[in-house]
């Protein structure tokens, strides 16, 4: 079992996401640190990409901001190098495929297991597709996570089946950002995925609230909260880490 089950077990998960290097590394770091303090159970980690399919604009602009300000894959490995000096919760990558595969999936791998990620999400690779990454993950101790989406229809069962570290359930369609409301039936989707699997489902894409925050994890085993967060760094910048502590204190006491 991955360490990624450890952020499940006293009681309802909050995932906190963060872009690496959004406005700075330096403040990435105090921000994560701060996330944590306040009682986030697992940190998101982005490393920033120049096409990010999955994302709305709030990320999609810390994206930009990160890499014109030289952020490269390297130094988000030398970032988490540093955070785990001081941060024992799971970590886990968000990106995409194509970055892994041009810096090379094998090199990638062996570099998450060294500094310590746990776990990596990668919202562009099909689950047909995921043999091209697997074998490797397997091979540097990284989950693997599989998004499941409200048109998985007929694939819940089957992503749900095989899946590692924790489900990640996509709230919506459409692109990540917060939503006034989240429409889609989640209940009857996290059913088929308690049928199929044990592993941990957190519900993400939309939440902005602590209100919306309490609803996904009654239904779920957590909330995944990113652009929300993203919006506290883009109005406060370097002084963002204090606002975003308190705000995930506000999102954690909600699911507690």
């Amino acid at each position: 079992m991955s360490k990624i089950h450890s952020a499940f077990e006293n009681g309802k998960a909050f995932i906190a996401f963060i872009t690496c290097g959004d406005p700075d590394l330096a403040t990435t770091k105090e921000v994560v640190k701060e996330a944590v303090r306040n009682g986030a159970d697992l940190i998101e980690l982005g490393i920033p990409f120049s096409d990010p399919t999955a994302e709305g604009p709030v990320i999609q602009g810390a994206n930009l901001r990160a890499l014109s300000g030289g952020v490269t894959t390297d130094s988000v490995f030398e970032l988490v190098k540093e955070l785990r000096k001081e941060v024992s919760v799971p970590l886990v990558f968000m990106t995409y495929a194509n970055v892994v595969f041009s810096y090379g999936a094998e090199k990638f791998m062996a570099n998450c297991k060294e500094v310590g990620i746990d776990g990596i999400i990668l919202p562009d690779l099909p689950y047909e597709e995921k043999e091209e990454f697997l074998p490797v993950c397997h091979e540097y101790g990284v989950d693997l996570i599989s998004l499941i989406a409200p048109t998985s229809a007929n694939r819940i069962s089957m992503i749900a089946k095989e899946a590692e570290g924790f489900i990640y359930l996509v709230s919506s369609l459409g692109v990540t950002g917060t939503r006034t409301e989240i429409k889609t039936d989640l209940a009857s989707i996290v059913e088929v995925i308690r049928e199929n699997s044990s592993v941990p489902c957190a519900i993400g894409f939309g939440i902005s609230t602590p209100e919306q925050a309490r609803k996904m994890a009654d239904i779920a085993d957590g909330a995944i909260v990113g652009s929300a967060i993203i919006k506290i760094l883009e109005k406060y910048g370097k002084d963002a880490p204090k606002y975003v502590g308190e705000y995930v204190k506000s999102m954690k006491d909600a699911i507690r």
